[in-house]
C-alpha cells in the first residue's frame, strides 16, 4: 500500500503513522524526522536545513523532493509506504508522480485527517507548556495552521479529483480514529479492486 497522510499540526499524524505503518507492514516516511535526524547528525544537508529555517523559510523543493526520492529508493519501501508531511505542494505532488511513475507504481490513497482548530490549537498550547516550548505561543500556532490549510487545500482539491482523497474526522480518542482511518484505507482498496475488475 502507498499512501499519503495529510493533516495540520497537531491532528495526530505522527501517532497514527505509527499505527498503519506497524499494521501494513510499509515504513512511515516523515520529511520532517528526516530533517532533525540530519540536523541532530550535523550532515551536509542538516546545516543546509538548519540555515534555511532558522531564518523562518520553507526548505526548497528540490532539496526535499531529492531526499524523499532516495528515501523512496531503499528497499524496505519497495512495496509501499506511507508519507506524512510530504508532499506540501503542487510541484512536489508532480515530482511524487514523476517518482512513482518511474518506478512502475502508483498512490493507492490519500487520507486527510480533519480536526477542530480551536480544539487543536489548545492541543497544542499544553504540548508546548509540557515540553518548554516557549515560542509556540497561540498566534505562532494559528498562523501555522492558517499557512496549513492554504498550502494543503490545492493538494486536497487536486488528490479529490483523481479519487484518492478520503476525509478522516482526526477528533476523538486515538483508538477511535485509527479505526476511522482503516475504514477509509479498507474502502480505498475495495474501491481499487472494483476498478481493476471493470
Amino acid at each position: 500500500m502507498r499512501l499519503i497522510l495529510l493533516g495540520p499540526p497537531g491532528a495526530g499524524k505522527g501517532t497514527q503513522a505509527a499505527h498503519v505503518s506497524t499494521t501494513h507492514g510499509v515504513p512511515a516516511i516523515s520529511t520532517g524526522d528526516i530533517f532533525r535526524a540530519n540536523i541532530r547528525e550535523e550532515t551536509d544537508l542538516g546545516l543546509q536545513v538548519k540555515q534555511i529555517t532558522a531564518s523562518g523559510g520553507y526548505v526548497p523543493d528540490e532539496i526535499t523532493n531529492a531526499i524523499v526520492r532516495d528515501r523512496l529508493a531503499q528497499p524496505d519501501a519497495e512495496h509501499g509506504f506511507l508519507l506524512d508531511g510530504y508532499p506540501r505542494t503542487t510541484g512536489q505532488v508532480e515530482a511524487l508522480d514523476e517518482m512513482l511513475g518511474d518506478a512502475g507504481h502508483q498512490l493507492d490513497v490519500v487520507v486527510e485527517l480533519t480536526v477542530d482548530t480551536d480544539e487543536v490549537v489548545q492541543r497544542l498550547l499544553t504540548r508546548a507548556h509540557e515540553q518548554g516550548r516557549a515560542d509556540d505561543t497561540e498566534d505562532v500556532i494559528r498562523e501555522r495552521m492558517r499557512l496549513y490549510a492554504e498550502e494543503t487545500a490545492p493538494l486536497s482539491a487536486h488528490y479529490k479529483t483523481r479519487g484518492l482523497l478520503r476525509r478522516v474526522d482526526g477528533m476523538g480518542e486515538v483508538g477511535e480514529v485509527t479505526a476511522r482511518i482503516e475504514a477509509a484505507l479498507a474502502d480505498a482498496v475495495d474501491s481499487s479492486d472494483a476498478t481493476d475488475t471493470a
